[in-house]
């Protein structure tokens, strides 16, 4: 049996609302979109800048409810500031494919729709 991991969710084209460097670490979300992905708090997320490049890891912090807040701490602070355009990616490991949840979020980080469906039309032919 041979494991592998899966995109599981993803919260697609969410704005970095505040960077603190002097914070213990991780990434915070505000809980509702949490619930439209599929997140939990402490579940480990790779987050990709759109606007600089950057790739890292780190666990969610739930954040305030209805806030659209997206806010990278510690270290990773420094890779990724206030206003860049962020994917934030959670993987399963599994012996079969899994259905992954993504959304979309808007300038302001609300829901904007479900991908889950429609990620197949941005794929390449």
């Amino acid at each position: 049996m041979q494991l592998r991991s899966f995109m599981s969710s993803k919260i697609h084209k969410a704005i970095v609302t505040e960077a603190n460097v002097d914070y213990v670490g991780s990434i915070s979300i505000d809980a509702d979109l949490l619930d439209a992905a599929g997140l939990l708090p402490n579940e480990k997320v790779l987050v990709v800048s759109n606007t600089s490049g950057a790739r890292l890891e780190t666990y969610i912090i739930k954040g305030e409810r209805g806030t659209g807040y997206i806010g990278v701490n510690g270290a990773a602070a420094h890779l990724i500031k206030p206003g860049e355009e962020v994917i934030i990616i959670a993987f399963t490991l599994s012996t079969e494919p899994v259905v992954p949840k993504a959304i979309l979020v808007d300038k302001n980080n609300r829901f904007v729709c479900d991908l889950t469906e429609r990620q197949a039309e941005f794929a390449p032919e």
